[in-house]
């Protein structure tokens, strides 16, 4: 993919309704310069997949074909490349798949892992007694420090750009002078994304502290968020606020499942 074909790219998504901007596109050609393709059919556009790399884990992000070339193929060879890419540097793959497409993946090597749900809503919880900072720039080496002992690789290249974005929010937790958890909100013109929400395992209180200062920040902006099924008491806990479900999606990977019980929320559905 180059910089002619994020126009191309954008058209595609919207016809899913993915709300994608050429920023989204650019955001991860920056990531992962070599690792964003396009289908092509002699010379015309028909297919676009992104894909990223962490250290030994890897993610396949938008993957679609245009409609016309659907079922013939087109979308199995475009994520066949994309692996690919990947395995050339990582041991382990994942992808977050619509319910409806788990088969298609399945057929190209990955094993279902786990459920997210993605939930959306504007209600801001009342803050409790406890809640976190908002990190600095001193916090950054230590929060990728964490991430990557909870997540089993290093998203370094992520997570500093993220945090280093002036438009983003970030907030962390200690206990005992010790970061033991942080979280992320991605704000856009048009509402705000938080993820990743990341916590030593069992901090379940400090990850809902964390999102309730994050959400504070976020006041009358719809927010989204990619829960795992398994974290059962997060998920109820912000619907309570008012969030609802907007569709589930499987997590599956390609090779060894790596990340355990310390992810309370997906970074995004295009990068893990």
């Amino acid at each position: 993919m180059s910089g002619d074909d994020f126009a191309f790219a954008v058209h595609l998504t919207d016809t899913m309704g993915w709300n994608l901007t050429k920023e989204d596109f650019m955001f991860m050609k920056q990531l992962e310069p070599k690792g964003c393709f396009i289908l092509l059919d002699n010379a015309e556009r028909v297919g676009v997949a992104t894909s990223i790399g962490f250290d030994t884990m890897g993610w396949i992000g938008n993957v679609i074909i245009r409609e016309d070339y659907r079922g013939k193929g087109a979308g199995s060879l475009l994520v066949k490349h994309a692996l690919k890419h990947l395995k050339r540097q990582v041991e382990t793959i994942g992808v977050y798949a619509y319910l409806d497409t788990i088969p298609f993946y399945q057929r190209l090597g990955f094993e279902y892992d786990s459920t997210f749900r993605v939930l959306k809503g504007k209600r801001v919880p009342s803050l409790g007694p406890r809640y976190g900072r908002e990190a600095t720039q001193a916090d950054i080496s230590e929060i990728v420090a964490l991430d990557e002992r909870c997540v089993g690789a290093s998203r370094s290249k992520l997570l500093e750009a993220l945090l280093l974005d002036s438009r983003n929010l970030c907030y962390v937790a200690e206990e005992q002078r010790s970061l033991c958890g942080f979280v992320v909100a991605k704000v856009y013109h048009e509402g705000a994304e938080v993820g990743p929400l990341v916590c030593q395992e069992g901090c379940v209180d400090i990850a809902l502290d964390l999102l309730k200062a994050a959400l504070h920040r976020l006041k009358g902006v719809e927010v989204v968020m990619c829960v795992p099924a398994k974290a059962s008491r997060i998920r109820d806990t912000v619907m309570l606020w008012g969030f609802r479900e907007d569709f589930r999606v499987a997590r599956m990977f390609y090779g060894i499942p790596v990340a355990g019980d310390c992810v309370f929320l997906a970074e995004s559905l295009e990068r893990g």
